[in-house]
C-alpha cells in the first residue's frame, strides 16, 4: 500500500474532507489532495513533524505512516544504530526465516 493510499482511508474512515484535514494539520486542502494522489515530488513529501499530525487526527499508527512515506521512525532508526550486526543479519533473511522469527516472538508474549 502507498502513503497516499492509506492516508485516504484513513481520512474517509473518521469522515473528513480534505479540506477539514487539512485545516486541521495546518496546510492546504490542495496539498492533502496532492499526497492522496501521489502527486508530489519528492522533495514535496509530508516531513516527520507533518505525518505526527496526520496520524494525530487520523487515528493511525505513525510509525506504520512513516514507512510508508520511506521514513525511518526515530526508535527505530535508534535500534538498527544501537545493533547494526543484528539488523545486517535480519536483513540478509528470506522473508520464510522472518515470519518463522516473528511467530516465535509473538508466541513468547
Amino acid at each position: 500500500m502507498l502513503f497516499g493510499e492509506k492516508m485516504r482511508g484513513l481520512r474517509k474512515a473518521k469522515n473528513l474532507s480534505q479540506r477539514e484535514l487539512a485545516d486541521l494539520v495546518g496546510v492546504s486542502f490542495t496539498y492533502i489532495s496532492k499526497i492522496e494522489n501521489e502527486k508530489l515530488d519528492f522533495g514535496d513529501y509530508p516531513s516527520e513533524e507533518l505525518i505526527g499530525k496526520l496520524s494525530k487526527a487520523l487515528g493511525g499508527d505513525v510509525d506504520e505512516l512513516l514507512l510508508l512515506a520511506k521514513k525511518i521512525p526515530d526508535r527505530i532508526r535508534q535500534r538498527v544504530l544501537e545493533r547494526p550486526d543484528a539488523f545486517r543479519k535480519f536483513a540478509n533473511l528470506d522473508d520464510k526465516t522472518i515470519n518463522r522469527l516473528l511467530d516465535d516472538i509473538d508466541e513468547d508474549k
